[in-house]
């Protein structure tokens, strides 16, 4: 999280996410939890939520400990699910009697027992439709909750554990339907919820869970975890504590998403994007000119997130706040050509609209000519 998990805080569809390291900042939270477990007078809640911001290793951590939960060794194994008991060798082949997943394509699989995966993909195929595909492949639907019903209630079973990622997804009527099944816990059934954006869940359902506490991460922990994980380099120039640490701010403290920044194509391209915005402004480069240069650059979809990043700067500097990259020379570039407001959310808007246009099958040059045009006028 290639490991999506670990660096963009999406799911991860191999089955080694179960037996993964534990991330550092997860340490204390693991010991808690799993000593919890361990005694016999107490026991997990009924339902916990894992949320937060992507990046921050929220999927890992659930993920691992579904595994280590349904663990037949996990008394003598507190770190992690053993990797060979009977019910790990179910998780790798994807086929765990007491594991339910929603939505399917959530669900960690082995390269072995790929079907699945490969029948979810296949609408996506198409570069100008993956991402309504995507998301028509995450919506937890009220027949998705329904069909759990039997699993949840069949009693006599052992542990039986569900988990919902992208639990925002869930329609209206799938939120309440769960709620039945949140008020009236059944005994050994535990519900894992997953969401990047808990604020979309009902008030209804995040009353009923209990939060995992896995947003605070140390910026020392973070760090060092950034460096190691990068190698002290990012696109194969070196570079010290300080650039790291921009990386962090940049990603608001999920070390992930930091890591996944500093890799993005994108990343690199600032100053350039600088560049072509001030040759835009000042008349010495045409917009056609500079759409056909940046399409051999990055694709459209990296264009827009190197914008916004850039933008979101502007605002900041525009509103008298500092800079969040300190390594490129944005003030002095604004004390030259200052943006207005109105400019400002209009190239903005202009950004969101390109990428509701871009799931409508919308050629990516004409997108590309259309943004160049109003970066010109901003």
């Amino acid at each position: 999280m290639s490991d999506k998990t670990q660096n963009t805080g999406t799911m991860d569809t191999t089955d080694h996410i179960y037996f993964a390291t534990l991330l550092p900042w997860q340490q204390n939270l693991w010991s808690q939890l799993t000593k919890r477990v361990l005694t016999s007078q107490q026991s997990l809640p009924h339902a916990l939520l894992a949320a937060g911001m992507q990046g921050m290793g929220k999927r890992a951590f659930v993920w691992r400990l579904v595994a280590w939960l349904l663990c037949r060794e996990r008394d003598s194994h507190p770190t992690g699910a053993c990797g060979a008991c009977e019910s790990c060798q179910w998780l790798r082949s994807g086929t765990h009697p007491s594991l339910q997943v929603l939505p399917l394509i959530s669900m960690p699989i082995s390269a072995d027992n790929a079907d699945n995966k490969e029948k979810l993909s296949n609408a996506a195929k198409d570069k100008k439709s993956s991402k309504t595909a995507n998301n028509s492949a995450l919506k937890i639907k009220v027949d998705d909750i329904r069909n759990l019903q039997p699993f949840i209630y069949q009693g006599g079973q052992g542990m039986r554990i569900c988990v919902l990622d992208h639990a925002e997804q869930m329609t209206i009527a799938a939120a309440n339907a769960l709620l039945k099944t949140l008020e009236e816990p059944q005994a050994q059934v535990h519900l894992f919820l997953i969401s990047d954006t808990p604020a979309q869940l009902l008030p209804t359902i995040k009353s009923r869970v209990q939060q995992l506490p896995l947003q605070t991460i140390q910026p020392v922990i973070a760090v060092d975890y950034v460096t190691q994980a990068l190698g002290s380099t990012v696109n194969r120039e070196a570079v010290g504590t300080a650039a790291i640490e921009q990386l962090i701010q940049l990603a608001n403290g999920a070390p992930l998403a930091a890591i996944a920044t500093a890799q993005a194509p994108w990343y690199s391209k600032r100053a350039l994007w600088l560049t072509t915005w001030q040759a835009l402004r000042s008349g010495k480069r045409s917009s056609v000119a500079a759409s056909d240069y940046w399409q051999n650059q990055l694709s459209i979809t990296e264009f827009i997130q190197l914008s916004e990043l850039m933008l979101l700067d502007m605002r900041r500097i525009c509103l008298g706040l500092n800079e969040l990259q300190k390594d490129v020379n944005l003030s002095a570039a604004l004390e030259k050509y200052p943006p207005d407001n109105n400019g400002l959310a209009l190239f903005s808007n202009s950004l969101q609209q390109t990428k509701i246009a871009l799931q409508q099958n919308v050629q990516e040059k004409f997108a590309y000519d259309k943004l160049m045009q109003e970066l010109a006028c901003l």
